[in-house]
């Protein structure tokens, strides 16, 4: 029940934007990425191992130096340190580093049987949208509820996503009109502004509900996405933990980490 969870309060005198982040705050999206994510990273080093098994006897050597562990499979912890919340190919990148491996940039052009980390990152998505073709997307209710509050208090209201697939997920969830502003991978594209951590995105969101992060606060479930808003001094940030991030949200900077923002509600 939720009259017994703590509560953080958003103050409407204080506060007067709130910029949402949109998979795993507004939309029941984070675990399908972290699906897609799962199916390209393991299909990738599975490759790659039959690849380095069969290329010399070396294979054997590189095995009881941590070949394993190099090709494990992806990992829910893997999600959330090297790609969530990031861009696409950052995400590649990072987490292939992750492993001690590397691939050229290539171009976003490529496809998705490219092996350059734009390749992989266009594979990828090419697993979102058949997960959530086939699946739908959902949003959260105790988010639309808290941005139907904030709105009856005056409070402006944004998006962010770092995913050029922001505008099908918010419609195919049947809230894309809920947003004065949406700042998301194709804007950022557009405008040349960079991903979380860096805090252009949630800035450009802010600006455009006519806020300053100062006035403003962001609410995110990735840990880049808080570190984001803190690093842009926003007057508040609220980290959301689905599942085992609590920790990590808090030492990223977040002023307050809920379960879900049932918890949160409007004050003056």
């Amino acid at each position: 029940m939720t009259e017994n969870l703590p509560t953080v309060v958003i103050s409407k005198s204080a506060i007067a934007a709130v910029v949402f982040d949109m998979d795993g705050v507004v939309t029941q999206t984070a675990t399908v990425h972290a699906a897609a994510w799962k199916a390209l990273f393991d299909e990738y080093l599975a490759e790659v191992a039959r690849r380095e098994r069969g290329r010399s006897a070396r294979s054997d050597e590189r095995r009881t130096e941590g070949i394993d562990v190099t090709y494990a499979p992806f990992t829910q912890a893997d999600y959330l340190r090297f790609v969530d919340g990031k861009p696409r190919y950052d995400g590649v990148r990072d987490f292939l580093a992750s492993r001690g491996l590397s691939l050229p940039w290539g171009d976003p052009s490529d496809p998705p049987e490219a092996e350059t980390v734009c390749g992989l990152g266009n594979r990828k998505d090419r697993y979102f949208h058949r997960l959530i073709d086939e699946h739908g997307v959902q949003a959260y209710p105790s988010t639309i509820a808290l941005i139907d509050e904030l709105k009856r208090a005056g409070v402006r209201i944004a998006i962010v996503s770092a995913s050029r697939n922001t505008t099908k997920i918010l419609e195919a969830a049947g809230v894309r009109g809920l947003f004065e502003a949406q700042v998301d991978g194709e804007v950022a594209v557009h405008l040349g502004l960079p991903g979380k951590p860096d805090p252009a995105m949630f800035v450009e969101a802010a600006r455009r509900v006519g806020a300053v992060p100062a006035r403003a606060a962001v609410i995110e479930d990735a840990v880049a996405g808080v570190e984001a808003g803190r690093r842009g001094g926003f007057a508040l940030v609220i980290g959301v933990d689905r599942g085992g991030n609590r920790e990590a949200l808090a030492a990223a900077g977040a002023d307050a980490v809920v379960s879900d923002l049932a918890e949160v509600r409007v004050g003056d």
